[in-house]
């Protein structure tokens, strides 16, 4: 290997939004994340709709209708 041509490789810390801290080993300094093991619905078994239109409630009303 070359010397002086590969980032310097180093402890850091893995941050969620959820306040969860993960240690690694990474070579940038700060590493923040949205989600992790500790807030995925997959792990956690809650799930979360993320609705920005109506989207969600406009699929429930056509449903209910056709099923009646």
């Amino acid at each position: 290997m070359k010397k002086e041509i590969h980032p310097e490789y180093k402890k850091t810390v893995i941050k969620c939004v959820c306040g969860n801290e993960i240690e690694t080993g990474s070579v940038l300094d700060d590493i923040t994340v949205e989600i992790c093991n500790n807030c995925h619905p997959f792990y956690t078994g809650n799930q979360k709709i993320v609705d920005t239109e109506g989207r969600v409630e406009r699929f429930k009303r056509r449903y209910q209708q056709n099923k009646k």
